[in-house]
């Protein structure tokens, strides 16, 4: 349902793909298709172990210059683009200056574990963790962006004076990113990156005094909270001077809405620099007991608030890279899926990825990675397979909390990010879960769900219902390992995890 009018030239929508370790401007047209994307890396700051930062101006120019590159490639402007969408990183914490809008430190990645201790202190006790859990949905963790504006505050010299004042912006990447975007104008975000915070009421669906005062952050430094569908403002310079924003959404919930997981019940998986399960739970806040965080999930322009359940692998690409850029047992993430074929099984290796600590439904910060079961036997072939059944068998745990939680049996998966298109993986997580896995043909569903809130609230695109008929031809991936084999390596897993913890 392109607007176009006859005579006038095509109309797209662009979508801001923030990442961990890139940034990417998509064009996308009426039909959900791709027509031009570029991207552009950024560096990854590691001061200490288990620490992980990023610069927020390197940020802001990676997605300036990806931007840019696509308005020249297609002659875009205001007249033939009909919205901008953005999704990003979630989590990860920067704060600037109003004024000069001058970050005062580099932000902190949802992946660093410094304020692991402070957590512990601040929310130690029982009765307290339990009335975050109750008012935000999370577990008190290091990997939400409370600590870690504290953390900022209490380490640069005079931020607590400046802030108290008035004076300093708190964002994660989206607010960051809708900042720059429209000279300062807008300081905003949207109920998903805020239920990431853990400052954030996901049933008032506003910032929490107590929380607030818990971690004595002052109101003034947050930004305000809408619908992921919402108009949030204008480009203020540039090739696409006048586009409007149309959407914000943390990335995890664009690609349940990108993969048209609309209805309660429907469940995605994306494999990125981590893994997320997600599955929607519609108006009903459910609340986890077995390690899983419930979330606000991305609903369609003028529909109410739904939820979702959402278990995080901290370790999903990025031990792929670590393969890559560490290790050196391949050039390319590409060279994995032939290797692990050429080898019958991983003769006998586990790896458990715990760089940053364990995530869901395990929540243990302390853990470290480990290699186990090595013989004189094993080559790279068996270390490369062993990862990619890591990843696997992360998300073999994340699914069966999930059926706890929900008391049914979640028996298809919706499938996408950059690892999900290494079939051997697929194929090894549908025999160890016994679960159907669908992989559309675009697996660039995160900057997908962007685009489609974007294209909803500016009219784009007429309804889901249309968004539904977009749906591409689905590869699948059935179950097909025997009982007695998938026993016997879900069993050594066990241990695996079992000697990390």
């Amino acid at each position: 349902m392109n607007p176009t009018e006859a005579g006038l030239k095509e109309t797209y929508l662009i979508a801001i793909d923030q990442g961990t370790t890139s940034s990417r401007a998509l064009l996308v047209d009426e039909k959900g298709n791709t027509v031009r994307s570029f991207q552009e890396e950024f560096p990854q700051i590691y001061p200490k172990p288990g620490w992980v930062e990023h610069d927020p101006m390197q940020i802001w120019q990676s997605v300036k210059h990806t931007l840019e590159q696509l308005a020249c490639a297609r002659e875009l402007s205001a007249e033939n683009v009909a919205a901008i969408g953005i999704t990003n990183q979630r989590e990860t914490t920067m704060i600037w200056n109003r004024e000069t809008g001058e970050p005062i430190a580099n932000a902190i990645v949802w992946q660093c574990r410094r304020t692991a201790e402070m957590v512990n202190e601040i929310c130690g006790a029982e009765e307290i963790a339990l009335q975050i859990k109750k008012k935000t949905g999370l577990l008190p963790d290091a990997y939400f962006s409370a600590s870690k504006i504290k953390w900022l505050l209490d380490n640069t010299p005079g931020a607590w004076e400046e802030a108290y004042a008035g004076k300093l912006a708190f964002g994660t990447v989206d607010t960051w990113i809708l900042w720059n975007l429209t000279g300062g104008a807008v300081h905003a975000t949207d109920y998903t990156n805020a239920s990431r915070t853990m400052l954030f009421n996901i049933h008032t669906l506003e910032w929490d005094e107590w929380l607030l005062d818990l971690f004595g952050i002052p109101a003034s430094m947050l930004p305000s909270a809408h619908p992921s569908a919402f108009n949030y403002g204008f480009v203020a310079a540039g090739p696409l001077e006048g586009t409007p924003i149309a959407s914000l959404v943390g990335d995890q919930q664009a690609a349940l809405f990108g993969q048209c997981c609309f209805e309660a019940g429907q469940a995605k998986a994306t494999y990125g620099t981590g893994c997320f399960l997600l599955v929607n739970t519609g108006e009903s806040a459910c609340e986890s007991t077995h390690g899983l965080l419930t979330t606000v999930a991305a609903s369609a322009p003028g529909e109410k608030v739904t939820y979702a359940l959402e278990g995080s692998v901290l370790n999903c690409g990025t031990l792929i890279k670590w393969l890559r850029d560490n290790l050196g047992i391949i050039t390319d993430a590409a060279e994995t899926e032939a290797m692990a074929r050429s080898v019958d099984d991983a003769a006998g290796v586990y790896i458990v990825p715990a760089f940053t600590g364990l995530g869901a439904p395990y929540w243990n910060p302390d853990a470290r990675g480990a290699i186990l079961g090595i013989t004189r036997g094993v080559n790279r072939a068996h270390i490369c397979r062993a990862a990619l059944e890591a990843i696997a068998y992360q998300n073999y745990d994340l699914v069966k909390a999930m059926e706890a939680d929900s008391c049914q049996a979640i028996r298809l998966i919706n499938v996408d990010g950059g690892v999900s298109n290494n079939g051997f993986c697929m194929q090894f997580q549908a025999d160890i879960l016994e679960t159907t896995l669908l992989r559309p043909a675009s697996v660039e569903t995160t900057a997908l769900g962007a685009a489609f809130l974007a294209g909803l609230k500016t009219n784009y695109y007429a309804s889901t219902d249309y968004l539904l008929g977009l749906r591409g031809n689905d590869e699948v991936f059935e179950p097909q390992m025997d009982d007695e084999t998938r026993e016997a390596v879900l069993a050594g897993w066990r241990k695996a995890i079992k000697r990390v913890m």
